[in-house]
């Protein structure tokens, strides 16, 4: 078999994943349209313990009702249960996910929307008959086509991506500079011990912060960046900015949030202009 026959198998396969992926997203039947969602109420939080492990999140304890029973339920996030729970206070909302009629195995999500119409797979299965058609082209027409079938789709999304991200980055220093400062402090350095692929020892610390928002809302919450010296950082005195109408979003430095965000964009510029280079160097090598 050639290497048409194998981009005739390749594309088969992956095609009828994809169509049939498709399928069951229409018809409603994928296991992300059949979940149950819906928004629980933390009712209280722990206090990490300095030194303890931080793999599972901040404990709390939260309550959500079964729409289709109407059964109010209160569970807890010990174990695997979903998504970690980074920040907490009491009277957040947080998202939960389970199978029809078992809300016993529910998830915790901190994006209540993600998976829900259940493409995800098919996507994947499109992006792979793309790069198969790419490779094929590249070695039956010359390697200038894998240049233009690099940077075609990187610059698309690089044009799709950059307008956002800029209007996120400024909306989102406006609205951390709005909300604060308020005195913060450091309650607890977690500690989680690892061994890499090379049997190397890892050590990582995650600071626990916490702060008062101005209208009364004790916040918990992983610092996982931005402190000096994280390991010895445990009683640390702070000054918090957060977004007011959503205390997830807050910084211990202001300026470096900025510059991380500009940072951010210089790089989707740098990004989408890799793909523009690329699609230019094709054609010219194409055309000559």
């Amino acid at each position: 078999m050639g290497w048409h026959g194998f981009l005739a198998l390749w594309c088969g396969v992956l095609g009828t994943v994809a169509l049939v992926g498709y399928g069951r997203s229409l018809a409603g039947v994928t296991a992300g349209q059949r979940a149950v969602r819906v928004m629980g109420r933390i009712e209280r939080v722990g206090e990490p313990r300095h030194g303890s492990s931080g793999r599972e999140g901040i404990a709390v304890v939260v309550t959500f009702r079964d729409p289709s029973t109407g059964q109010e339920f209160t569970v807890t996030n010990d174990g695997e249960h979903g998504d970690r729970i980074s920040t907490a206070w009491t009277g957040r909302e947080i998202g939960i996910r389970y199978p029809p009629g078992r809300p016993h195995a529910y998830r915790f999500t901190t994006d209540p929307d993600e998976g829900r119409l259940g493409i995800g797979w098919p996507n994947f299965a499109v992006f792979l008959i793309y790069v198969g058609l790419v490779v094929v082209a590249s070695v039956d027409w010359g390697w200038p086509w894998a240049l233009i079938g690099f940077g075609a789709p990187w610059t698309l999304l690089g044009a799709t991506y950059l307008p956002g991200a800029v209007r996120d980055t400024r909306l989102r220093v406006e609205s951390l500079a709005s909300g604060g400062p308020v005195p913060g402090r450091v309650i607890a350095v977690l500690k989680d011990v690892t061994v890499d692929e090379d049997g190397d020892t890892v050590t990582s610390h995650t600071p626990v912060v916490a702060f008062t928002t101005r209208d009364g809302t004790a916040v918990t919450a992983y610092r996982t960046h931005g402190l000096r010296d994280p390991a010895k950082a445990h009683g640390r005195e702070l000054t918090i900015h957060y977004r007011p109408d959503d205390p997830v979003a807050f910084t211990t430095d202001l300026a470096a949030e900025h510059r991380s965000r500009v940072g951010e964009i210089v790089f989707g510029v740098g990004a989408l202009l890799v793909g523009v280079a690329a699609l230019v160097a094709g054609g010219i090598l194409i055309a000559g």
